[in-house]
């Protein structure tokens, strides 16, 4: 069911030294039960990514730094995060490294509805080393129980049907599909609320840029911390 669209794809699986997680990433690609693109990337980018974030391309993490601008899986709805292009910022650029920031986590991928993938650095309070989830019905972090290679894994071979199974909607295939790399599905009411939960498919929802959708739950998130359980709250948002 795969869609591979990597430059020179076929020449660095069959070129890589067989120390390299590539050629495994690439059959995962090729055994995927759900439909997966990969994104072109400029290799010596992706190089000094590495360096930057200190991997090699014998991780699953590196090889697709090296190799990829990032994976599109699963009709869009998930975004694996490589060296960046066509859309989709860096695991760098998408983790606040750029800003000289040291994070909590490292970003490795983000999906649809703003929710997104890190590897716990020691700051999110899971395990350091496993990935970790932050999703807009939550607004916090939940760990996975996996580390990067065995969700990408995961991902491409059929995890994200339950995982997200009160995330998603009759027909979201078309809308996830349909969206821009840069852009994410605005959900109203949205699903941390106790009306938003009950039926996605009757939300109104609509694409807007995927940095202002997770900076909205962000913030959101940092307002309601300071709230009792269970306290009632009414939402304004203002342009």
């Amino acid at each position: 069911m795969s869609t591979v669209l990597a430059f020179e794809y076929v020449w660095y699986m069959n070129s890589r030294d067989s120390d390299s997680a590539w050629p495994d990433v690439c059959a995962e690609v090729e055994n995927a039960t759900t439909t997966v693109s990969v994104l072109p990337v400029d290799r010596l980018r992706g190089r000094r990514l590495c360096e930057r974030i200190g991997v090699t391309e014998y991780s699953t993490l590196g090889a697709l730094v090296m190799n990829t601008g990032g994976l599109v899986i699963d009709h869009g709805w998930l975004r694996v995060l490589g060296g960046g292009g066509s859309g989709l910022p860096d695991v760098v650029e998408a983790s606040g490294l750029d800003d000289g920031l040291v994070p909590a986590g490292l970003i490795v991928a983000h999906d649809a509805v703003g929710g997104r993938f890190a590897i716990d650095g020691g700051g999110l309070g899971i395990q350091p080393g496993e990935v970790c989830y932050w999703g807009p019905d939550t607004l916090q972090w939940m760990g996975i129980g996996a580390g990067h290679s065995s969700f990408v894994s995961w991902a491409l071979n059929g995890g994200l049907t339950d995982f997200y199974a009160y995330l998603r909607w009759q027909g979201w295939e078309s809308e996830a599909s349909n969206l821009g790399l840069d852009e994410g599905l605005s959900i109203w009411p949205p699903p941390f609320t106790k009306e938003g939960g009950r039926d996605l498919g009757a939300a109104s929802r609509r694409p807007i840029p995927f940095n202002e959708l997770v900076a909205f739950y962000l913030d959101t998130a940092r307002q309601l911390d300071a709230l009792e359980d269970g306290q009632k709250v009414r939402l304004v948002i203002e342009d």
